[in-house]
């Protein structure tokens, strides 16, 4: 156990002792952060979350060696308002990236993540990290929305949905749009790049980072294509999986991760770079085959039931974070203060952030340091969490219709989500108490959040 608890204590004597500066720790004792972010993978599409079918190796393995989240939460269950949330540490509502309407941001867009916004990576460049950015961005496809123009040093990747391109014609995004760029820092070098190429080009990129900056502080963002429709391999790894196209395109994103650990590992910086791999929502369910698995939650990508916002989660730090499955809820927010805690870095002055700092949670095996979640759709907030309690204002009638029908439910809703994981047995009218907690907890968040106005509803 005191082999765990020495990361933050040792920084947290570094800066009481003033061997330091409070703009930051030393480069050559700072942390690495690298986070693998895919795209549309759900809660059961992984093998040590319970996939039988879809064989993943290096992630299965990477849980072994780390800490797995089964109560894991993202700030959204659409793509971009889940990344701005990442980037930020807000929610969407608070940052401008949703969309009542659009819900994401389309090519056409005239718009992205305002410079008033301040991203994780910029805090981290500021204070002497070296930042990368590789894969898919989807918060503003060209200057000043770019990666680079929000704290990466380097992006490397397509900046929105796969399918938004008129040569795909596969998804329903796939009308009136240019094609699909390749941005290379802030330059389009290709249109229509092979996608059954990129996540290999993405992970190449990826390692070539890893090395080029071993012997200074790091941050690698690294957000996978896929597996968002539609779905692209190669060769390689094309009919390896039980599970058809969607397990074969997982099990790359495997080996890419294993590509990952591998490049930490033989430069030495194993013990020394915090990575987490994680998804920007749960599962596309109306894909179907195409689509992945919220295993055991229920719903997926586009709703607020568990399967949209609760994804699969493994952090590894060997030394530091102890092996272990934990059940407390987390939120990718988090990962922004808990970041900068670690490379002792202050909050930025004026900053509201919604995520917590989860420091302690990682390295001292204390409890979580959140314990609500508030589920917003657009503007609106449909459901609300504390402790195992979740209530709802706003259900989803049938994602599978062609237009989202959202009501209001006929009685009230109440799920106690450590027993009842897959949301199916009421129990609002055992416990009317918690059902009026958790509506006076909601309004008191509303009366409490700024609203900015919706970013991605300006075309």
């Amino acid at each position: 156990m005191k082999q765990v608890k020495t990361f933050t204590m040792a920084l947290a004597a570094l800066l009481a002792n003033g061997m330091v500066s409070q703009a930051g720790i030393e480069a050559n004792s700072r942390p690495n952060f690298v986070i693998i972010f895919c795209d549309d993978l759900g809660y059961g599409d992984v093998g040590c979350y319970g996939n039988p079918t879809i064989h993943t190796p290096h992630i299965d393995q990477m849980a072994s060696e780390g800490m797995k989240l089964t109560q894991f939460y993202v700030g959204a269950a659409i793509s971009t308002p889940s990344r701005s949330s990442l980037m930020t540490g807000r929610l969407p509502v608070r940052n401008g990236m949703y969309g009542d309407r659009a819900g994401v941001l389309f090519p056409n867009f005239k718009s992205g993540l305002g410079q008033d916004e301040i991203t994780i990576a910029r805090v981290l460049k500021e204070n002497g990290y070296a930042t990368g950015c590789v894969g898919k961005w989807h918060l503003g496809a060209f200057s000043p929305y770019l990666p680079t123009d929000h704290g990466f040093d380097e992006y490397f990747g397509i900046p929105y949905f796969n399918d938004m391109s008129p040569a795909q014609n596969k998804g329903r995004h796939a009308q009136n749009f240019p094609p699909t760029p390749l941005i290379l820092g802030d330059q389009q070098i290709e249109s229509e790049p092979d996608q059954g190429e990129l996540t290999r080009r993405y992970t190449e990129q990826a390692v070539d980072f890893i090395q080029k900056n071993k012997d200074e502080s790091f941050f690698l963002y690294f957000a996978h294509t896929f597996p968002h429709i539609p779905l692209y391999t190669n060769a390689r790894f094309e009919g390896t999986s039980k599970r058809g196209l969607y397990g074969d395109v997982v099990e790359e994103i495997d080996w890419s991760m294993g590509e990952i650990l591998r490049t930490l590992r033989e430069n030495g910086l194993n013990e020394n770079t915090f990575v987490i791999f994680t998804s920007d929502n749960g599962p596309w369910l109306t894909e179907f085959e195409d689509g992945g698995s919220a295993g055991p939650l229920k719903d997926g990508k586009g709703t607020w039931w568990e399967g949209g916002f609760r994804v699969p989660a493994i952090v590894r730090m060997p030394g530091k974070v102890a092996p272990s499955i934990r059940n407390d809820v987390v939120a990718s927010m988090d990962l922004f203060p808990t970041f900068l805690h670690m490379a002792g870095i202050p909050t930025p002055q004026g900053v509201v952030l919604d995520g917590v700092d989860q420091s302690a949670f990682f390295f001292e095996e204390a409890g979580s340091a959140r314990d609500e979640m508030f589920y917003w759709w657009g503007s609106e907030l449909m459901a609300v969490r504390k402790g195992p309690w979740k209530y709802y204002f706003k259900t989803i009638k049938d994602q599978y219709l062609p237009t989202v029908q959202i009501e209001t439910p006929d009685t009230p809703l109440l799920y106690n989500l450590e027993t009842d994981i897959s949301e199916k047995f009421n129990k609002a009218n055992a416990h009317p108490e918690i059902v009026r907690q958790l509506i006076e907890l909601a309004e008191e968040h509303k009366r409490n959040m700024v609203i900015k106005a919706s970013i991605c509803d300006q075309i």
